[in-house]
């Protein structure tokens, strides 16, 4: 079976969490499967940070017939955010009152943003439940501000690796990668490629954040007499042009900006109360290495949430493990839904 690409087009206003507003937006989104006559086996996939609407890309393993969620058995879904570049509206689309890209006019984005661009999806879609919604990291955050956004849609949810409010840990790790970008002379210029060096040098930095003392030993380099050039500043290197081949600068500063503001508190006395909100079984996987979303703020979450269930993958890989464990996390998701499963038919 082949997963799809459809676009979904919303011609209306669109307020935004920051006061701005869209003139209308538009959604890429894939889908893999097929919704049965019930509509109980939907599950939608958020994806992280310079991620695309194409799962089975990055994590397809769990969704083959020996995943946890068999694209024969269910109907998944996963859209690109709002403000990302993979076909729905950032700032290299063409704003309609002015004809010419927003680039820097891009406005402000959250996440609650986004889950509400996600949601008018879900409606078209004719989508009345979710039978479990997915994400890690930003992706993440997006599940945990859906789930308090439309708390009746969900029956599962899993985040992993990820946090009820951004830390300033994560906030300054972010603004340190903008001003990385900021630097680069080109940035103020109105052309698709400005600020490329900088989200380069943007990437490499974040790269010690995304991994572990531990994974970075991969790179260690052999010849005791060399005094430059090493495995590790390759690597680096590498890592940047990956990025810049296949992502641009404005939308890596807009969706590092989507994470720092992520606060589901906003609209509640505090988190807590926003995480009791949530009615979906939840599980809630943290990583033991990760850096960027330490485990204290996924066991926040999990103890905050009524009806949850907490895991912690062992990996050298930190944050990145949420992509490269893949046998890990399948075996974690197979058990949850297995569970949930037995004790709803007690």
């Amino acid at each position: 079976m082949i997963a799809k690409d459809y676009l979904y087009q919303h011609n209306e206003h669109f307020n935004l969490e920051s006061g701005s507003a869209l003139p209308g937006f538009q959604l890429k989104y894939t889908t893999l499967g097929k919704l049965n006559s019930e509509q109980s086996n939907v599950v939608w996939v958020c994806h992280a940070l310079t991620g695309d609407s194409s799962f089975n890309n990055w994590w397809g393993d769990l969704f083959t017939e020996e995943g946890p969620f068999s694209h024969r058995e269910y109907f998944i879904v996963c859209a690109n955010v709002l403000g990302g570049c993979y076909g729905s509206t950032g700032p290299l689309s063409v704003n309609p009152q002015t004809s010419e890209p927003y680039y820097h006019d891009f406005p402000i984005i959250t996440n609650h943003d986004i889950v509400k661009a996600f949601d008018f999806l879900r409606v078209h879609l004719g989508i009345k439940q979710v039978h479990t919604l997915i994400g890690a990291s930003l992706g993440g955050q997006q599940v945990l501000t859906w789930a308090i956004y439309k708390p009746e849609i969900f029956e599962h949810i899993i985040l992993i690796a990820c946090n009820a409010k951004h830390s300033p840990w994560g906030i300054a790790i972010n603004e340190a990668q903008r001003m990385a970008i900021a630097a680069d002379s080109s940035w103020e210029s109105k052309e698709p490629s400005a600020g490329l060096d900088g989200l380069k040098a943007a990437r490499a930095m974040s790269m010690p954040t995304f991994r572990s003392f531990e994974a970075f030993e991969s790179q260690s380099d052999t010849e005791n007499q060399k005094l430059e050039r090493y495995n590790a500043a390759s690597y680096q290197r590498y890592q940047g042009e990956k990025l810049a081949n296949r992502f641009n600068a404005f939308s890596y500063w807009v969706l590092t900006k989507t994470m720092d503001n992520h606060n589901v508190g906003r609209e509640f006395d505090n988190i807590r109360e926003a995480l009791n909100s949530i009615q979906s079984k939840a599980l809630v996987i943290g990583i033991d290495s990760d850096l960027l979303f330490p485990v204290a703020e996924q066991e926040f979450i999990y103890e905050n949430i009524q009806n949850a269930q907490f895991e912690i993958i062992q990996s050298k890989y930190g944050h990145d493990a949420f992509l490269i464990e893949i046998n890990k996390l399948k075996s974690i998701i197979q058990f949850f839904i297995k569970s949930k499963f037995v004790l709803q038919n007690e």
